[in-house]
């Protein structure tokens, strides 16, 4: 086997990593369920193509034959990578993906000895959620072993693609996660709030339910982690004065409604916004006595997300890979984001 499958390859990320994959000569095959655009896709990129759905593992299994690695383009990947998963472990197919569902991320985790006794790699999390933070997250502790307390945050992000959103809607109802003594604490919106020095300046954040707070643990072992991401502190008194909507958020009508906004609305930047776009991951660690922090200064989010799937992706298709479970910082080491362009890593100091 030496085939690169990407399924949900027509959506906005899934697009730019299909395009950039075909330039780097792997030749992979788009998948995804509707036939016309993975047909009309295909067409355009001289590439061969499979359509099927993601809900059936046997389906999935299927759909596999010749393939060494899937990469999951297709969010929100609460309702696609448990049958593609189960469709790799059946088939030996290694599974990498870019979600950045925390709960995703604990589902794949569970399959992790299954995956081992199969001989395959179950890596999800490609992208700009959880490449740069999750390497963060392991330079971090390599400053201070003896760390409890690990925090991150986003910062200088711009627009969202279609896909990002429509996770956001199915998952606002739910409120917000920490780790707290190594458990995973259901919390509300905007839980926690906190001024933190970027580069560009001192800004408001909140706490979100961002993926390392299930990740950076089993990468670091650091029990306590909370993510923030910059907000306005108007947008954060209003969320946490709209808790209550909470529950009404998460009904039928309104995710109808809801969605149906995302699909007239959101479409994700544009071409210029992904060549000048920058982020930013802020990251401190403590142990109570010591304290040291760092930063990633980082290209836009999903031209990263492009960038380090498909330097992940070559890696497993190559060979470089461990089975079962893996992070990105586990599977490829912390350095791993620094071999991106544009990505520069700053100790800003300790104490």
């Amino acid at each position: 086997m030496s085939d690169l499958l990407i399924y949900g390859s027509y959506g906005y990320t899934g697009r730019l990593i299909a395009q950039q994959a075909t330039v780097d000569g792997l030749d992979p095959i788009l998948a995804g369920r509707t036939a016309e655009k993975v047909h009309d896709q295909a067409e355009e990129l001289g590439c061969r193509s499979r359509v099927f759905e993601a809900k059936n593992p046997r389906t999935v299994a299927d759909y596999l034959e010749g393939v060494e690695v899937v990469l999951n383009c297709a969010g929100p990947f609460a309702h696609t990578a448990d049958p593609i998963v189960e469709g790799c472990i059946e088939t030996g197919t290694h599974y990498l993906d870019i979600t950045g569902e925390w709960h995703v991320f604990r589902d794949i985790a569970e399959r992790g000895e299954d995956a081992d006794a199969a001989g395959v790699m179950l890596l999800p999390g490609v992208g700009f959620d959880v490449v740069p933070s999750d390497c963060l997250a392991a330079h971090l502790h390599d400053r201070l072993p003896s760390a409890t307390d690990l925090s991150l945050a986003l910062g200088g992000l711009g627009g969202m693609s279609r896909g990002t959103a429509m996770t956001m809607v199915e998952n606002i109802a739910e409120g917000g996660v920490v780790r707290e003594d190594g458990e995973i604490v259901q919390v509300p919106q905007a839980y926690r709030d906190r001024e933190i020095e970027f580069s560009y300046g001192e800004r408001s954040t909140m706490t979100i339910p961002w993926g390392d707070v299930f990740t950076a643990y089993h990468s670091t072992g650091i029990p306590n982690v909370q993510v923030y991401s910059e907000t306005h502190p108007k947008t954060i008194n209003r969320l946490r004065k709209f808790r209550k909507l909470a529950p009404v958020l998460g009904t039928a009508p309104a995710q109808k409604l809801l969605k149906w906004l995302v699909n007239r609305r959101v479409k994700g930047p544009d071409d210029e916004q992904l060549r000048e776009g920058r982020g930013e991951i802020w990251g401190e660690a403590t142990d109570g006595e010591k304290t040291v922090v760092s930063r990633l200064e980082t290209p836009n989010g999903y031209a990263l997300t492009r960038d380090t799937a498909l330097l992940t992706t070559k890696r497993a298709l190559d060979g470089d890979l461990k089975t079962g479970y893996q992070t990105p910082s586990t599977a490829y080491g912390k350095d791993l984001v620094l071999e991106v362009d544009g990505v520069e890593r700053v100790d800003v100091g300790g104490t």
